[in-house]
């Protein structure tokens, strides 16, 4: 891999971050703001926010694996 496309690598990993703890935030919100009135949201939001979590560590472990090889 070279410089240039582990730089990307570790700008998307960065990326998916951002996004897996704006997910967090929401399903704190929920949490905090809406339940028990919410409970309906829960599933959507766990499910999103699982989701974005799950790619943020298979972008991380690639990263890190590439990171180890470099």
């Amino acid at each position: 891999m070279t410089e240039e496309e582990l730089k990307d690598l570790d700008k998307e990993v960065k990326k998916l971050k951002r996004v897996a703890s704006e997910w967090a935030s929401q399903l704190h919100d929920l949490v905090e703001d809406r339940l028990p009135a919410g409970y309906h949201e829960i599933p959507g939001i766990a499910q999103s926010t699982y989701a974005a979590c799950e790619a943020w560590a298979e972008a991380s472990a690639r990263l890190a694996a590439q990171q180890k090889g470099t």
